[in-house]
């Protein structure tokens, strides 16, 4: 096993010995679609004892299915076929009354998005604790167990979060309850499909912190499924490289990031995003002046406002036409509240200057003609797409608002797909027919069909893999160059920041903590926080 390189300080306790034995071997993987198609060919691998394996690569090239397909829960329209062996047992082909035994007791999976994994009618107790009392365990063992898990993965105060919902939970403890739900009944393996995607990066060090040093206390193997190169270099001990279904290269964690052989791997470890557009000095398009956002804390009965949670302390900033502004910091900062507020989709103080016309003073019926001078892009496209209307209709909804006709709109919506580098065929396509590159260019296209002024961008390439941020990214400065797009482009990808924004906003704790020209920031941060979030982001 080779040794992993470059690994802060911080991770060395969590490095593993050598494994002892194989838990699972995977021999001529295959998944064909439906038509006979293949989506993942010829996929081996051995697995060891206490050790972890990366699958990385382009989103589209099998990693996820590849996985699921090792626990049955690929659709039935999905033909699997090779050898997968866990203890002597093959996986494949086994039947769900078999693989039940196995799901969650021998081999556990953490999923990508905990908001859309966790049951949101659940609590926090029922969502770890079911599998226990399916087990047979009793009520005062599993709340037990449950408290003793949540403890497990660094949740302070667990009998406080036992009645929450997930809702009522931040990103980084959902992504903890997850994996105490997978821990629930100590697997032997860990399957953690992108768990760190949608967090900021101080965050994900420690959840891939906790994992690791829960991997090692546990015994437990893992395959970390990721397109995250930085974590994989920090984390893995093995990694394989996928292209359209094929494992092009694979080995050592050393070896392929210091020698990879493929040009494709090579093309996967660059980094480099290209620098933001040098612009001359512009109108001011947006104002924010003294805008902040809290929220009020109900108690009693009455439900009468007892005291406010402050989202966003008071901040002023000022966007150009053509510019783009950054803004970054950990979760729970600040951003998306602030995102949120500019559009108009939650109250604020203070004042939102669009062209001079203060948006806070406006009803929604005032509101509705100018919502399409300023539009927004979420962080997950599959959630924020209706996934019944095609994609037509979707860019086509806002334009059928303002009473266009039919033939103007298709037009519109042709121009629309050509701007986000998507051919007219994919028209008739639904969400779930797309790949999240394809998804965030359709939202994007969403957007862009009503030629808005300013667009604000909360996380819109964290779930993508380099290759398809690069583009993104590429997208993203080309329509500013063209059109004069603005843009509010929230991220905690800092090195995405740096390729696309002449100035970034740091926020922590709901203020700013400072305010500057993005070259500047990146050569003299003011605050040692700043310093943080840039060293964190560095390959």
């Amino acid at each position: 096993m080779h040794s992993i390189q470059d690994v802060n300080k911080t991770f060395t306790e969590a490095k593993l010995e050598p494994a002892a034995h194989t838990v699972l071997s995977v021999h001529q993987l295959r998944i064909h679609d439906g038509d006979g198609q293949p989506l993942v060919h010829g996929l081996n691998f051995e697995l060891n004892a206490g050790e972890t394996l990366a699958i990385v690569g382009e989103s589209g090239s099998g990693k996820s299915i590849s996985s699921l397909a090792l626990l049955g829960l690929l659709p039935k329209n999905l033909q699997v076929t090779g050898q997968a062996f866990l203890g002597g047992q093959n996986l494949i082909g086994l039947k769900q009354v078999q693989l039940r035994e196995i799901r969650g007791a021998k081999i556990a999976m953490i999923f990508q998005e905990p908001m859309t994994a966790l049951n949101p009618l659940h609590r926090v107790e029922k969502i770890i604790g079911e599998s226990l009392l399916l087990r047979g365990q009793s009520k005062a063992q599993t709340r037990e167990r449950v408290i003793q898990l949540l403890q497990d993965v660094g949740i302070p105060e667990p009998e406080d979060k036992l009645k929450r919902y997930p809702h009522e939970l931040s990103g980084g403890q959902r992504q903890r309850v997850m994996i105490a739900m997978a821990l629930a009944l100590d697997p032997d393996i860990l399957i953690a499909d992108e768990p760190t995607t949608a967090l900021d990066v101080t965050l994900q060090a420690q959840i891939l912190q906790l994992l690791k040093s829960l991997q090692q206390s546990r015994k437990m193997a893992m395959i970390l499924i990721s397109h995250d190169l930085n974590l994989v270099r920090k984390y893995a001990d093995q990694v394989i490289v996928m292209s359209q279904g094929a494992a092009v290269e694979q080995g050592g964690v050393q070896q392929i990031f210091d020698a990879p052989e493929q040009a494709y791997t090579r093309d996967l470890l660059n980094h480099d995003f290209g620098e933001a557009l040098k612009l001359p000095s512009q109108p001011v398009l947006l104002e924010l002046s003294n805008v902040g956002v809290k929220f009020p804390i109900k108690h009693g009965l009455l439900n009468r406002v007892k005291d406010y949670f402050v989202a966003v302390e008071p901040l002023s900033i000022a966007l150009q036409q053509g510019q783009s502004i950054g803004v970054v910091g950990e979760s729970g900062s600040g951003k998306s509240s602030l995102a949120l507020a500019v559009s108009r989709l939650i109250d604020s103080e203070g004042q939102i200057l669009l062209q001079g016309q203060d948006l806070n003073r406006l009803n929604e019926n005032q509101l509705r003609p100018l919502r399409s001078s300023f539009q927004i892009v979420f962080q997950d496209p599959f959630s924020s797409l209706n996934p019944r209307l095609n994609v037509e209709q979707t860019i086509g909804e806002g334009l059928e608002l303002q009473k266009m006709p039919q033939s103007d709109i298709q037009k519109k919506i042709d121009e629309a797909l050509k701007t986000v580098e998507l051919p007219a065929a994919f028209k008739q396509r639904y969400p779930h027919e797309l790949s999240g590159g394809q998804r965030q260019r359709i939202a994007l296209a969403r957007a862009l069909v009503l030629q808005p002024k300013v667009l604000i961008l909360d996380e819109p390439t964290s779930a993508l893999d380099r290759t398809t941020q690069r583009a993104i990214v590429r997208l993203l400065r080309r329509l500013q160059q063209e059109y004069g797009m603005s843009y509010l482009f929230i991220s905690h990808d800092l090195q995405v920041v740096k390729a696309l924004c002449q100035k970034v906003l740091v926020l922590r704790h709901a203020q700013v903590m400072e305010f500057q020209d993005t070259p500047e920031l990146f050569a003299h941060p003011q605050t040692e926080y700043t310093q943080r979030l840039i060293e964190a982001s560095q390959y």
